[in-house]
């Protein structure tokens, strides 16, 4: 028997990306889930294949950046799943624009609210299952959570934010038996990028980002799943995330230099 077989499961952000890659692999272990995103027709064909591959499926069309839909969205996976095992919380929106060129500074709010609010909604609502099963929070952050990044002021600072937050949160939960997986990725070939926010809070459409060598949104699910199954506590999922976060200790600048070359700066 799978470890995920069975597992009643609600994913955010679930319609595109690295989040449609985890309900299908979770739909091929037999999770029952319960699916949420603002696009309730892409949604629904996510849902759609789930339910091909054998699992049970729900599509709950929920904005997370609104406190009444993450508690609608956690009511309605508990009664669909008849309690709740796994809360993986991804819906995420990013940003591409020097601070000083923002023209319209409400893109803090908005980031903030999806990225950081929406984590903290869903999780207020999902707690008492959680609890119940002893069940664990996956919180799909970034390398952005970890270090600034220029260009993405408000993007990181939303992910430092969802750190602080969780890591804080752990130490209350340990005697409930609920677990937190912080699971921050590099680069992942999603269209998170093309829709990102720019300086005026259009989508941007483009970015000047190198995307060689860039993960794909399943083997980012994969190792995102196999962080769960192993009950880590942080999974930093590049080898230069890794390494970056000690070569920041000693040699700061010379870190500051690669991030800025990354980002064509």
């Amino acid at each position: 028997m799978d470890f995920f077989e069975g597992k009643r499961v609600v994913i955010t952000g679930a319609s595109s990306g690295i989040g449609a890659e985890l309900a299908t692999q979770l739909a091929a272990k037999k999770a029952r889930l319960t699916l949420a995103a603002r696009n309730l027709e892409r949604l629904q064909e996510v849902a759609n294949a789930c339910q091909k591959a054998g699992a049970a499926a729900l599509a709950v069309r929920a904005d997370v950046s609104r406190e009444e839909d993450c508690r609608a969205l956690m009511e309605q996976a508990v009664k669909f799943g008849g309690g709740l095992d796994l809360a993986i919380l991804n819906a995420g929106i990013s940003m591409y624009s020097r601070f000083e060129d923002i023209r319209d500074l409400s893109i803090f709010n908005t980031l903030m609210q999806t990225n950081f609010m929406g984590a903290v909604y869903c999780t207020r609502y999902a707690l008492p299952a959680l609890k119940e099963s002893k069940g664990r929070l996956v919180v799909v952050s970034s390398l952005g959570g970890k270090t600034g990044l220029p260009t993405r002021s408000a993007y990181a600072a939303s992910k430092h934010a969802l750190h602080g937050f969780f890591e804080s949160l752990r130490g209350e939960l340990h005697a409930s038996g609920v677990r937190i997986t912080l699971v921050c990725p590099g680069p992942v070939l999603t269209e998170v990028r093309q829709r990102a926010l720019s300086s005026d809070g259009t989508a941007l459409g483009h970015t000047s980002i190198d995307e060689s060598g860039s993960m794909s949104a399943a083997e980012c699910a994969r190792r995102i799943l196999e962080a769960t199954r192993k009950g880590k506590r942080e999974e930093i999922m590049t080898v230069a995330g890794k390494v970056g976060q000690y070569a920041r200790l000693f040699v700061p600048g010379v870190i500051d230099r690669i991030v800025r070359k990354r980002v064509g700066l």
